[in-house]
């Protein structure tokens, strides 16, 4: 079993903590050994962003020696957080279990590392199901005053818009506790962390707790991740930065992070690795004085992609960059990683035999057979990196890497992609 430590400290100073209970109680309560959960509602087909860093808070927990607990909401996905906004679209069972089974995975990959202190991993479904809605009421309603509920920040939002709240989004925040004094029960879980948005229902959860059982328990909360615009990290051209690699490529999720800002990158160093002070000083060093470098964001780049994906995967997607941003063969690249890798690029359909400078005015890199003719002639067009100076030139079936694309380089910086089609 490892040592226990007291990790408050580092957490805090990774940027970690944002509301607590009772600091001065959690701190003296984390120098013994506690069980600490964190819960994960399916209410996609993938955890996000946002979940990966109650991952890693519990990570560093269970590195600690603390005894960590993974929850997967099969019973609070079926209902859902409240949002500030609006209902959410309830999930039919069948689709909500299928969600339950592909994020447990994800769950079980990040925190099944440490075999001398292995997590727990749990289905809130199982103690939920069997309640029934009189037992429900009876037992746990009645533990509840609707004056608080309705100050909980998502809630007060919710009864202060046009749509209202269902009861159904209403009773999430039993529910949750609920999972809470559970985990209590059965585990002597006393510490639960969850996102800053997340307060209202971690908080009732220790009340629930100290009515029932008169016990203390303890709750920490996260910060939002915002950049130096105020604007919420996660996203990219709009859409979710996901954990599954089918929703979000690991090359796409290399490049979310290699292109993170100078002005927050060292936050995200401290929130999503495991560098310690001093090599990230360092890093912070670099960005200061050698910018240009990007040393930083390739260290965080390299480091979350590797623990949400693998060693692996984390070199293939590096020599995908190799080949787009630089002059390495793409011939070494596998065919997915060489699709994800081009999935962003101006793309066009062409023949075996078409001339490469159809393909260069289709893909749109040249604005006319001429201008493509001269941009050939002139040294500045490269076929798979390989530069080429013959402005007949023809493509040829061998052109097309695994049979399907060809990567095309107007410069250094312009670059398309042409698919074979029969």
């Amino acid at each position: 079993m490892n040592t226990v430590s007291n990790v408050f400290d580092e957490l805090s100073w990774r940027g970690l903590v944002a509301q607590t209970t009772d600091e001065a109680a959690l701190r003296e309560a984390l120098e013994g050994r506690l069980t600490v959960y964190c819960g994960f509602d399916p209410t996609a087909p993938s955890l996000h962003f946002g979940n990966l860093v109650q991952l890693i808070v519990l990570r560093h927990l269970q590195r600690a020696g603390h005894r960590v607990i993974g929850l997967v909401g099969g019973s609070t996905g079926l209902i859902g957080d409240p949002r500030p906004t609006s209902e959410r679209t309830l999930k039919t069972k069948e689709q909500t279990a299928a969600d339950v089974e592909r994020i447990a995975t994800q769950v079980r990959r990040i925190l099944d590392v440490d075999t001398n202190n292995p997590p727990t991993f749990v289905n809130n479904l199982d103690w939920t199901a069997p309640i029934s809605a009189l037992d429900f009421l009876r037992d746990y309603g009645k533990y509840f005053r609707v004056n608080q509920m309705v100050k909980k920040d998502a809630v007060a939002a919710r009864l202060n818009s046009e749509q209202g709240i269902s009861y159904t989004e209403f009773s999430y925040q039993i529910l949750q506790a609920l999972d809470y004094l559970h985990l209590y029960r059965e585990y002597g879980c006393t510490l639960q962390t969850g996102g800053q948005d997340q307060w209202g229902n971690l908080t009732s959860g220790v009340d629930l707790i100290a009515r029932m059982e008169g016990a203390s328990a303890h709750c920490f909360t996260t910060p939002l991740l915002t950049d130096s615009s105020g604007e919420k990290f996660g996203k990219s051209a709009g859409n979710a930065i996901w954990l599954d690699p089918e929703m979000t490529s690991p090359y796409a999720f290399y490049q979310y992070w290699l292109n993170v800002e100078d002005a927050s990158v060292v936050m995200l160093l401290k929130v999503f690795t495991d560098r310690m002070q001093e090599e990230i000083a360092e890093l912070e060093r670099q960005v200061a004085e050698e910018p240009f470098r990007r040393a930083a964001q390739r260290t965080l780049a390299e480091d979350v992609t590797t623990l949400v994906h693998g060693a692996e995967a984390t070199a293939a997607v590096q020599r995908a960059s190799a080949v787009l941003f630089g002059k390495a063969d793409p011939g070494t690249l596998d065919a997915r990683t060489l699709a994800d890798a081009c999935a962003e690029l101006p793309r066009a359909e062409v023949r075996a035999g078409d001339e490469l400078v159809d393909a260069l005015v289709a893909t749109g890199l040249a604005e006319s057979r001429k201008a493509a003719r001269r941009t050939i002639g002139e040294g500045g067009v490269s076929l798979n990196n390989a530069k080429v100076d013959d402005v007949d030139a023809r493509l040829r079936e061998e052109d097309f890497l695994h049979g399907r694309l060809a990567l095309l380089k107007r410069g250094r910086k312009s670059m398309a992609a042409v698919e074979l089609v029969p």
